[in-house]
């Protein structure tokens, strides 16, 4: 039986810790998740690196808990860390400022909130250390005091931050709201030498699910055996859901009257991307000789010898526009803060970024005023086959 703590990163939520060194940060993690998560002592600037952990905690379920360097670290060193705490923010889906109780709200706390209030970061404020208070001021909405110390407040600050993401939660699906039960879907999986060995990869696993909770029936086969695999089904399928990778060859092999869309475009839908990233298509066909085009992975994995972001992708978009564009990659969480010299962002599917990161990589794109595009939405563009893949979600 699958388990909570089995939900991948991208579907938990995100919660980081914030503030200055030495406020306790560390010991309030440890205190919220019942282990030691992050190494403590009452020396500053102990957390050098956001450390993560996926985790269930109840009332909250499945979330990552983020801890993070203190925002106020000094030298180069310390600026480094620093960013990296910022770029915590981009993938959180609320926030704890640790404040020291002792001490009250700095600067550096204070600018932190600023930072959160805009970018609608729900948030609550965490006074640690009240152990050590003689007298307690009334708090403002969404301040607790807590002592990772005696364990005062933590199991409150468990139940508001599991309230303050319930607020947030809206219903979401990959396929279930355009299906009726008893629908049949058809998966075309292909196995080559970049597929996992043993299991499929996390958009097939989750459209499978969405599949059966919608209570409809899913058949998986491999694009070599698609005509063959159509011909023995008594009915149509509602829907036939691809792998990228062979878009071109699944659009002639299924007939025009049958649905057809990506695992990839499915994902742009689910988090809201999917107007944006059509946009970001009609780009592909413009790059001329020397236009940088940064092609960007959300996860890392093996490079294989026909991997599709550095590999194939590059291939495809030569031959469609004809022209000789310089091509750049990163990959995992490494993603440019300045887009500005790029004509177009290639990206993943993001299924293993949360929706808030993922956004927060198309709002940095567009703020620079860079077009982007994901891989489904670039390969059908590129294959004459955009509309087509786009009709059932519209």
């Amino acid at each position: 039986m699958t388990g909570l703590n089995d939900i991948p990163s991208g579907e938990r939520a995100h919660i980081g810790f914030f503030g200055v060194r030495n406020a306790g940060k560390s010991r309030l993690v440890n205190a919220v998740t019942g282990q030691n998560l992050s190494v403590v002592s009452n020396v500053p600037g102990t957390t050098t690196d956001p450390v993560r952990k996926a985790m269930e905690i109840l009332p909250l379920g499945p979330v990552v808990i983020i801890d993070t360097p203190g925002l106020d670290d000094e030298g180069t060193l310390g600026g480094q860390r620093v960013e990296r705490a910022r770029r915590v923010l981009a993938e959180c889906d609320a926030a704890v400022l640790v404040l020291n109780a002792t001490e009250g709200p700095s600067d550096f706390d204070r600018s932190l909130l600023a930072l959160f209030e805009e970018r609608k970061l729900p948030y609550l404020t965490a006074h640690n250390k009240a152990d050590l208070l003689e007298k307690r001021a009334p708090l403002k909405e969404g301040g607790l005091y807590t002592s990772a110390l005696t364990g005062e407040g933590v199991a409150e600050l468990k139940e508001r931050l599991a309230a303050l993401l319930k607020a947030q939660e809206a219903p979401r699906h990959l396929v279930a709201d355009m299906l009726s039960p008893g629908d049949t879907v058809l998966l075309v999986v292909p196995v080559d030498e970049s597929a996992p060995r043993g299991r499929l990869i996390l958009p097939q696993q989750q459209t499978i699910r969405d599949i059966l909770d919608a209570h409809g029936s899913a058949v998986i086969c491999q694009d070599t055996e698609l005509k063959g695999t159509l011909s023995r089904l008594a009915e149509k399928p509602g829907l036939v859901v691809t792998d990228s990778q062979v878009f071109e060859q699944v659009a002639r092999d299924v007939p025009a009257d049958i649905p057809l869309t990506s695992f990839s475009i499915l994902f742009a839908r689910y988090k809201g991307e999917l107007s944006v990233l059509a946009r970001g298509a009609e780009e592909l066909a413009r790059l001329r000789d020397g236009d940088r085009v940064l092609i960007s992975e959300g996860c890392t994995h093996h490079r294989q010898c026909g991997d599709i972001g550095t590999v194939k992708m590059p291939a495809w978009i030569r031959e469609y526009c004809g022209a000789e564009p310089d091509f750049s990659f990163t990959s995992g969480g490494d993603f440019p803060a300045d887009l500005t010299e790029y004509a177009l962002v290639v990206h993943c599917g993001g299924c293993m970024l949360n929706e808030r990161e993922m956004k927060a990589r198309l709002a940095r794109a567009e703020a620079c005023g860079t077009p982007v595009v994901n891989y489904g939405m670039a390969i059908a563009q590129m294959h004459g086959i955009l509309q087509r893949s786009l009709e059932p979600l519209l």
